[in-house]
């Protein structure tokens, strides 16, 4: 059997269901190839999803254009309405961000990963043009007219347009034999929800503690934190061995935090995954379009891994609208309009996270006098802060 798109996307996770669903809303014919996996269970009041993402206005203003941000449970989104950045030893360099000198609402929305995945699982159902396959691809086909993909199943999709959104490993790349650079932080980051004893006003706080790796607290709805700690994998196994008591009163431990005592929410076993840096050595090849982590991984110290897959999303679709008349989605002017558009941002953020991670790995007497004293610095020069948060924005402000 045969199946005709203009556009196949491989790949279900949030960045693939998102593009997916923004390609149909465009008015194109999308195939979704994605494994088969359970019903979502609803949400529950007292769980709290140990995987959020912050979500800048650039993503929200796509999901608010796809009619999923008003489909998300509001009740379970908090706005980060400033940043504080700590730094480490006796010198401690401190810089702070906030709203309103960004000219903005927020600076970012924190998002749990079901509940953005409930709101784009219920937008599919109703998008018009749009195939969801439950299936995987075994083989990968392209030419100088169209591209093909076989399923396991032995069917087959034609389509002018591939699109990988298929993760860190993923399949599509390596079939358009893109390779990549990589590098191994030997850090985990363990992720996990808490309750405060003190409000946390709408600001996310993070500390650079040289040896003990980054922690990151995000505001949750109410007084609440996620915790993401990037830790080197000697104390990661430590911390992930301890009590979820252990493991609060590191937390309440730390230098110039104001939410006092931490209480672990359920699930009470912290996740954690490893960290990497990937990148790829194009975001493109014939008729195939690399989007989210098949294109680019980041250390998660900034915030935007996830925000970079909707940045993606948002320039394949300006790209395809830009196309001639007499173009399909895949050509190769398109393309390349695409890889244009998303190098100087992509890699300018791999430049700034994978930059901090090694500047602050370093436990080096004067190197870290240093950071700390040019934190401090930036702390106060509006003009720096402003680009740094325009940067972040994803947009000019």
């Amino acid at each position: 059997m045969s199946i005709q798109s203009e556009v196949c996307i491989i790949g279900g996770g949030a960045i693939g269901k998102a593009a997916a669903l923004a390609l149909a809303r465009a008015g194109m014919q999308v195939s979704l190839v994605t494994p088969a996996t359970p019903p979502t269970k609803p949400i529950s009041s007292d769980h709290w999803d140990q995987r959020v993402f912050a979500l800048n206005p650039i993503a929200r203003s796509l999901l608010a254009s796809l009619k999923v941000w008003e489909a998300m449970d509001a009740t379970r989104i908090a706005p980060v309405d400033a940043m504080a950045v700590h730094g480490d030893g006796a010198s401690a360099g401190h810089i702070g961000f906030n709203a309103y000198a960004a000219r903005t609402d927020a600076l970012a929305w924190i998002v749990e990963d079901q509940n953005l995945n409930q709101a784009l699982d219920s937008a599919l159902k109703f998008a018009n043009g749009l195939q969801i396959i439950n299936s995987t691809a075994t083989q990968l086909h392209t030419d100088e007219h169209q591209a093909a993909v076989t399923l396991h199943d032995g069917r087959k999709i034609h389509a002018s347009l591939i699109v990988g959104a298929d993760g860190a490993q993923s399949w599509v790349r390596s079939q358009a034999d893109i390779g990549i650079d990589y590098r191994a932080y030997n850090q985990l980051a363990i992720v996990a929800n808490f309750s405060c004893e003190k409000p946390h006003h709408g600001v996310a706080s993070q500390w650079f503690l040289g040896e003990q790796g980054i922690v990151a607290l995000l505001p949750l709805p109410g007084s609440r934190v996620s915790l993401v700690w990037s830790a080197p994998d000697k104390l990661a196994d430590t911390i992930l061995q301890e009590s979820p008591e252990q493991l609060c009163q590191r937390l309440a431990q730390l230098p110039g935090q104001t939410l006092g005592e931490f209480t672990m929410l359920t699930p009470t076993t912290p996740q954690s995954f490893a960290l990497r840096f990937i990148r790829a050595g194009a975001m493109v090849a014939n008729r195939v379009a690399l989007i989210g982590d098949a294109a680019h991984v980041v250390h998660p110290l900034a915030g935007q891994g996830m925000n970079l897959g909707f940045g993606d999303i948002d320039a394949l679709l300006a790209a395809i609208a830009k196309r001639d008349q007499a173009s399909d989605c895949g050509d190769a002017r398109t393309l390349a309009r695409y890889a244009r558009h998303r190098k100087e941002e992509v890699l300018l953020m791999q430049l700034t996270t994978d930059g901090l991670q090694r500047l602050f790995d370093t436990d080096l007497a004067p190197v870290k006098v240093l950071r700390n004293l040019g934190m401090t610095a930036l702390d106060k020069l509006p003009f720096l802060k402003r680009q740094l948060m325009t940067h972040a924005l994803g947009r000019s402000v």
